[in-house]
């Protein structure tokens, strides 16, 4: 946030905040270990908020459910942010001293009265207005959010809209407030963290900074491109234009973890070669024209990097099975057959080469990650004890470096309109027991997996005429699938819910939209319209 790339706040104040706003967030069954520091926080005496379109067993634990109409959270935040501005509740010296285009916003948020969002949201005017006058009072507050924010078509300007509220209450860059993104798998803030990333050198450098791309040029030996490479929805424009013609995959399987399944096994298919290098032959590998057996997280020396940015030790507890190899000795094997010359370095030797590189890390050798359980970047020399919160520049009078802006966003629809042709709104999402694709979680029973399944209220399953367990037909524009049907009473009437985890089964990204986000360029999985109906 504000140039940095990772969450503000430290899992231990979220257990000392006042006022805790999970946006979009089912942490219980999705994040589970971070899900207990909220519970510390909520038997601490935190008031719990859950802004979500299913009551969900995270929004269970909440005052408060905001049962949201999916794709509208602009409008709800807009809203919540104009009726704080109305009554007087924003911090008139931070916006002046640490902020900019805060005119711009508060002119933008004035047409999102609590009727106007009450009528795009389905959130009653009076619940929008109480989590208004308890954010906007609190002493400490914090907003978390997950992929229920971030996986749709706008799905930057809805972070932007959560990030305008921290900075119209004050409510970052200090203990207890702030600004909680939970990544969505295990790693993912390191793998942002180390580069990968299309426009990011590690440490979140600008790859189009010269200065930044000339001291890792140096060190490698090598000349980076000047030019910031594509996300992963350019990669599937460029496989439909013929431009990219090959495909290198570490440890994802995007045949079934795509939106849009079916187009995204034509757009596979037409590559002139696929590499993947993975611990298990997932449905992707099955396409490859090579298969390089990878070590799993226990056969191999590194590091983690969790949702708090703190940095923690993973240390090598078996061999590797048959010819699987650690990630580090495959890429460097493959470089050799390049022709170049490269050395294996162990797994402490390329991470003192990174944070030699990355100020962020420049404090964090191996001897002091064991000692202390791990540090939380940034720490950037030996005597620095790691950072428990971002931000706290904008505290400083004068504030130090650049000023937080406000962002000016507009509510917009999801893509996937509701028709009387597909007049249902199926959201996807995780349950506790099952990860991702299924390509590791899939491969041993749990007496609380709930195998894949179309979850609807008991209200439209009385509609539809079907009872529990039986089969339907869902459609979408894109194709359609039979699952057996589960009621939940967690769902309103109208929306629908899938799980991800069983794609060889019931594969929902046959439904899936692939509309994205041009400034991050993550799917719209949260928001397709649907037809069900009962098979005979």
């Amino acid at each position: 946030m504000f140039g940095a790339g990772g969450g503000t706040s430290s899992y231990q104040e979220i257990e000392d905040t006042d006022l805790i706003i999970m946006w979009g967030s089912n942490a219980r069954e999705a994040h589970p270990i971070f899900f207990h520091h909220v519970l510390k926080g909520v038997h601490n005496g935190a008031r719990m908020f859950a802004v979500d379109p299913r009551r969900t067993s995270s929004a269970q634990w909440a005052d408060v459910w905001l049962g949201i109409d999916v794709g509208s959270d602009i409008a709800v935040a807009n809203a919540v942010g104009r009726e704080i501005i109305t009554r007087g509740m924003y911090d008139e010296e931070f916006i002046r001293e640490a902020t900019e285009g805060f005119d711009a916003y508060a002119e933008t948020v004035e047409s999102y009265t609590l009727d106007r969002a009450e009528e795009i949201s389905g959130v009653p005017g009076e619940a929008i207005r109480q989590l208004a006058h308890e954010y906007g009072r609190a002493e400490k507050a914090q907003i978390c959010w997950t992929l229920g924010i971030t996986e749709h078509h706008n799905a930057t300007d809805n972070v932007l809209a959560l990030i305008n509220l921290a900075l119209l209450t004050g409510h970052v860059g200090r203990y207890g407030s702030g600004l909680v993104p939970v990544r969505g798998q295990n790693n993912v803030q390191g793998g942002g963290d180390m580069g990968a990333l299309p426009n990011k050198l590690p440490g979140f450098q600008d790859v189009e900074d010269a200065e930044s791309r000339s001291k890792f040029e140096k060190v490698w030996g090598s000349q980076i491109p000047a030019k910031e490479g594509k996300h992963i929805s350019l990669m599937h424009e460029a496989m439909d234009e013929g431009t990219l013609r090959a495909l290198f995959v570490l440890g994802e399987n995007p045949l079934q973890s795509e939106a849009d399944s079916t187009e995204m096994e034509r757009r596979l298919r037409s590559l002139d070669f696929i590499v993947v290098q993975d611990i298990f032959l997932t449905a992707t590998a099955e396409l490859a024209d090579v298969v390089l057996p990878a070590a799993g997280w226990a056969e191999a020396e590194g590091t983690y990097t969790s949702s708090e940015r703190r940095v923690q030790r993973v240390r090598k507890a078996l061999d590797p099975p048959g010819e699987a190899l650690d990630d580090i000795e495959l890429l460097s094997r493959i470089a050799r057959a390049f022709g170049h010359d490269w050395p294996t370095p162990t797994a402490e030797q390329a991470w003192d080469e990174m944070r030699a590189l990355s100020p962020l890390h420049g404090g964090m050798s191996y001897a002091r990650l064991e000692e202390l359980g791990g540090l939380r970047w940034p720490c950037p020399t030996e005597d620095h004890p790691g950072s428990l919160f971002l931000h706290g520049r904008l505290w400083d009078r004068p504030v130090s470096g650049g000023r937080a802006p406000f962002s000016s966003v507009e509510y917009a629809a999801p893509v996937d309109e509701l028709t009387e042709e597909f007049p249902m709104r199926l959201t996807t999402g995780r349950r506790l027991d099952s990860y991702n694709t299924g390509v590791q979680s899939g491969r041993y029973e749990s007496p609380r997996r709930i195998h894949g399944v179309l979850d609807l209220s008991p209200e439209d399953g009385v509609a539809l005429g079907v009872s529990e367990g039986d089969q339907v037909r869902v459609s979408s524009r894109r194709g359609s699938l039979t699952a057996p049907v589960r009621f939940d009473r967690s769902l309103r009437p109208g929306l629908a819910f899938m799980a991800v985890h069983f794609p060889d089964d019931t594969d929902v990204n046959v439904l899936t939209v692939d509309a994205w986000d041009p400034k991050s360029g993550t799917a719209e999985f949260k928001a397709t319209a649907i037809r069900v109906e009962a098979l005979a």
